[in-house]
């Protein structure tokens, strides 16, 4: 039989290479959505500010982590002379620091006690973080503890299978990627690199990230819950039509950094307390309502047509 030469095939250029998928990126890094939005101005965030400072009070859950930050803007005495200041406590010292009110948290407890305060109350968030730490009393424990007895260690604070999940992968992560269950390592990093950090482990989305930039890390950011969503749109800060994603992206870009621990507890704790605030049609019901006690009252009988983009 004649011996057929193999007719050499054409060689095809080579199809491009996927885009490589880059980490989520963290709100803060990018443009506001609402350029044309001019609420809230610096005035204003202050005066609200002082407003809710004048009604509640500093508090008290968050007077540890403002003691860490002692850069931020003074908080003013009330009219009758009293100080508001939260009482002092001793600065961070490490990973196991702590001071005359006892341990600090670690960046790793702040992550991980954000998780669990998902979906659910203050109180059974608060619950479950403490019955995980007495069930498993290291990270390592918990790395090492069946799924199982994990989910029923926070089951009191809802969702036990997804964070359960959430957290048993963080802490793999983790340990193949520094070697160890610690996040103190954030601490040496910038803003931008931290938010990549984070955004790289499944189910940290930007309201943790930006919690932990804020509590445990000392870092100028401004979280959207559903409370501070509610009365940024109740008050115009945002356009009717803004979610969480263009609030909490609007508002780091308006509210100046000075203020943004301050007025981010104070809207929090205001909007646990206010319904009119937090509720379907609040707007509508305070410029129907003859109750002035809420010191958001004028800002939401502003007009917001004018000012949405």
């Amino acid at each position: 039989m004649p011996n057929r030469r193999k007719r050499k095939q054409p060689q095809l250029p080579a199809p491009p290479s996927p885009p490589s998928k880059s980490p989520k990126t963290n709100a803060v890094n990018q443009k506001d959505p609402y350029p044309n939005h001019p609420r809230p101005t610096p005035e204003e965030c202050r005066s609200v500010r002082n407003d809710l400072l004048a009604l509640h009070g500093f508090p008290k859950e968050f007077a540890k982590y403002r003691s860490l930050r002692p850069n931020l803007d003074p908080i003013p005495l009330l009219s009758n002379g009293s100080a508001q200041s939260p009482a002092k406590l001793e600065p961070f010292d490490g990973e196991d620091g702590g001071g005359a009110c006892g341990p600090v948290e670690s960046v790793l407890d702040g992550l991980v006690s954000t998780i669990l305060s998902q979906n659910t109350t203050d109180l059974n968030s608060q619950r479950a973080f403490a019955s995980l730490k007495s069930a498993f009393p290291t990270w390592e424990d918990v790395f090492e503890a069946e799924s199982k007895a994990l989910e029923n260690a926070i089951r009191c604070g809802g969702l036990a299978p997804t964070k359960a999940a959430c957290i048993k992968n963080l802490l793999s992560c983790l340990l193949e990627k520094k070697g160890k269950l610690c996040l103190e390592y954030l601490r040496e990093l910038s803003v931008d690199e931290i938010k990549t950090e984070l955004s790289l482990f499944k189910g940290i989305g930007p309201k943790t990230v930006a919690c932990v930039l804020m509590f445990q890390l000392q870092q100028d950011d401004f979280p959207v819950d559903t409370h501070v969503f509610q009365i940024a749109k109740a008050v115009g800060w945002v356009p009717e039509q803004a979610d969480t994603k263009k609030t909490y992206l609007h508002l780091n870009q308006r509210i100046p950094n000075e203020l943004k621990f301050d007025l981010n507890c104070l809207l929090f704790t205001h909007g646990k307390l206010c319904q009119q605030c937090t509720k379907g049609g609040g707007t509508k019901q305070k410029r129907e309502s003859d109750d002035n006690s809420c010191p958001l009252l004028s800002y939401c009988n502003i007009s917001k047509s004018e000012f949405n983009s």
